[in-house]
């Protein structure tokens, strides 16, 4: 069992200094990155593949035991059938393969628009998927969520060892904390709710890991309860054996890492993990914090 932890990106300015010890390069975000957390979704293949050359460059800056986790293309989840790209999705999937055993889980989101009424599609698709990469899957449909087409979309993924992403923006939904935030923040706040969808959290598992997306709210204190219970569900997750990868957001993208850093303090307070290696990052380069 082990709990992976990161952010939606990995390059952020706004990170030297904190995060990035001061004078940092946009050449070494990266491995900066990677000294200190555990995972990162790789929201860029959304729309754009990365070369082979890329990849070996990732794969040289990335530290046994990271793994990055790929959006499939939009090409292939947003332009209709889903089996009209399973071509491309596999060719994805084995140019994904080149990070070997830094590739993390890959996820499919699907648009609002795809419903239960193309389950069928969703099926062949999800059944060409090579066996040997994982693969969750995110629904943005409202119907999903409702029995009986939830029960058919859990039986599906269950039946195939697939995840199902979860998707948490509750706190972005937490109105008392507007009369404190103003100006870009407070117009970060309102775009994140426009743009994140609004669905029902679901806490029951398919497949052998859990694949979290986390939407935090600007001010940390209002994190917290939702901290504290995910922080229970993962620590009992972990105790059954399974993977867990958990991806912290926010309208203000600098507090993406403290909200990672603050999960996992909770998680390991209740289940046995290994420090993050922002500890020993820490001790081997002390940053004066300017955010956390």
């Amino acid at each position: 069992m082990s709990l992976y932890i990161g952010g939606p990106v990995w390059a952020y300015k706004g990170w030297v200094g904190n995060f990035f010890p001061e004078g940092t390069k946009p050449s070494a975000f990266l491995r900066e990155y990677t000294r200190r957390l555990t995972t990162v979704e790789g929201n860029t293949t959304f729309y754009a593949v990365p070369s082979a050359k890329t990849l070996a460059g990732w794969l040289a800056e990335m530290p046994e035991g990271f793994h990055f986790c790929p959006k499939l293309p939009r090409y292939i989840s947003h332009s209709g059938s889903l089996a009209n790209g399973i071509d491309e999705a596999l060719q994805f999937a084995d140019t994904m393969g080149r990070l070997g055993d830094r590739l993390g889980p890959m996820f499919l989101q699907l648009p609002p628009r795809y419903g239960p009424s193309q389950v069928e599609d969703l099926r062949t698709f999800l059944e060409a998927w090579p066996a040997e990469y994982r693969l969750a899957v995110e629904v943005r449909h409202a119907d999903w969520f409702d029995p009986p087409e939830s029960d058919v979309l859990t039986a599906l993924l269950n039946g195939l060892n697939l995840g199902r992403v979860v998707f948490d923006t509750r706190p972005i939904r937490i109105l008392q904390g507007d009369a404190i935030l103003k100006g870009s923040a407070y117009e970060r706040l309102l775009e994140a709710r426009q743009r994140k969808p609004d669905v029902p959290v679901v806490t029951e598992p398919t497949g052998p890991f859990i694949f979290l997306r986390y939407i935090g709210h600007p001010r940390m204190d209002l994190n917290l309860s939702y901290l504290d219970e995910w922080s229970a569900y993962l620590a009992s997750w972990l105790r059954q054996g399974m993977d867990a990868y958990v991806f912290c957001h926010c309208p203000d993208e600098g507090l993406d890492p403290a909200l990672c850093r603050e999960l996992y303090r909770r998680v390991s307070a209740l289940a046995p993990l290994p420090e993050l290696p922002w500890d020993q990052a820490d001790r081997d380069t002390p940053i004066q914090p300017r955010l956390f």
